[in-house]
């Protein structure tokens, strides 16, 4: 505590009116940065004896820097998905963990449904055609497939999966759906819809989507094997982790013509919590040019968006400071669909 107020340290850049209503009640140590993260060793040069933390997507919180911060008492995290951080170990050292569960699903869900259009229609190609100068009008190529009639599988219907699933009915594309723990949905207003199994939701597929969080089980679900069940010519599509999805079976995949195309926003080496995780986003990956659409992780990244989720990471922090429990406290691992 300092002045008698907790210091908080704040690992990214946040809009200044944020930034003003934490230091009403908390002595700031702020990163006013907006391209550089801080990285571990910045946030114990500024905050070892930080009372809370301020944390993001670039952050990971596990035991040894807990043990390096003796003081904390309570991570807010200004992110939905909670994989990067080690909520166990939180529990073991009484620091209160908060997330912000329920404002990413909708903008991540545009951009899916984006990723889709720009991917199955070729509109990446088609427009470094146009520019390249040798475009003389309409001619009978870069035909795709249209998402009217057409068989997309979700995997996953937490928030982020009903989301995407509400603007794939509107565009008249056939939902399917698999979750481990859901069997029923009700979607609003096209009705209640049953799962199916995995195997099932791969093999009917021309489009699949994962929306399922990053856990031990849902680690490289879909791997060679996978593939291997899906019709030849499927697109895929990850929004949620890079590490649900094998990159290299993916590169291989792509290279052999078994997927049309994979489009993402997330990749491996952004899970920062698994011990082997790539450094890298795989050449293969990088190289299919043609038949890839990649994003730098803009799920959220709405400008109204990032406030209003910030906002409420800053308010469970003053909730906690005020001796109550935040809004979106976390009690325990990440083990279901509520991570997405």
């Amino acid at each position: 505590m300092t002045e008698n107020k907790p210091k908080i340290v704040i690992t990214n850049w946040i809009h200044d009116d944020i930034l003003a209503e934490i230091e009403e009640f908390a002595v700031c140590i702020a990163n006013r940065d907006r391209t550089t993260p801080w990285s571990r060793e910045d946030i114990l040069e500024r905050g070892a004896d930080a009372d809370g933390l301020l944390a993001f997507m670039t952050d990971m919180v596990d035991e040894a820097l807990l043990r390096e911060m003796p003081n904390l008492k309570t991570v807010s995290c200004a992110v939905r998905g909670y994989d990067n951080f080690d909520i166990d170990a939180c529990v073991r050292r009484d620091v209160t963990v908060a997330h912000v569960p329920d404002l990413l699903q909708g903008p991540t869900a545009d951009l899916t449904l984006g990723a889709i259009i720009a991917l199955t229609r070729h509109m990446l190609p088609a427009d470094r055609y146009v520019r390249s100068g040798n475009f003389e009008g309409w001619r009978p190529h870069f035909y795709g497939l249209g998402l009217a009639g057409t068989p997309v599988g979700i995997v996953g219907m937490g928030g982020l999966g009903r989301a995407i699933a509400k603007r794939l009915f509107a565009c008249e594309a056939n939902v399917i759906f698999h979750d481990r723990q859901v069997d029923r949905v009700r979607i609003d207003p096209w009705g209640t819809f049953e799962g199916i199994s995995l195997d099932e939701l791969l093999s009917e597929s021309r489009i699949v989507i994962l929306a399922l969080p990053l856990v031990q089980e849902t680690h490289h679900l879909i791997d060679r094997d996978a593939i291997a069940k899906m019709q030849p010519g499927t697109y895929l599509i990850n929004p949620a982790r890079g590490s649900v999805a094998d990159e290299l079976a993916i590169g291989e995949a792509l290279k052999s013509g078994r997927l049309a195309g994979y489009a993402a926003d997330v990749f491996a080496m952004e899970d920062w919590r698994l011990p082997n995780r790539p450094r890298s986003i795989p050449r293969d990956l990088l190289d299919a040019t043609d038949r890839t659409v990649f994003t730098p992780h803009l799920g959220s990244a709405v400008d109204e968006v990032r406030r209003d989720i910030t906002k409420a990471a800053a308010y469970h922090l003053a909730q906690f400071f005020r001796g109550e429990t935040p809004d979106g406290a976390i009690g325990q691992a990440a083990t279901s669909a509520e991570a997405v």
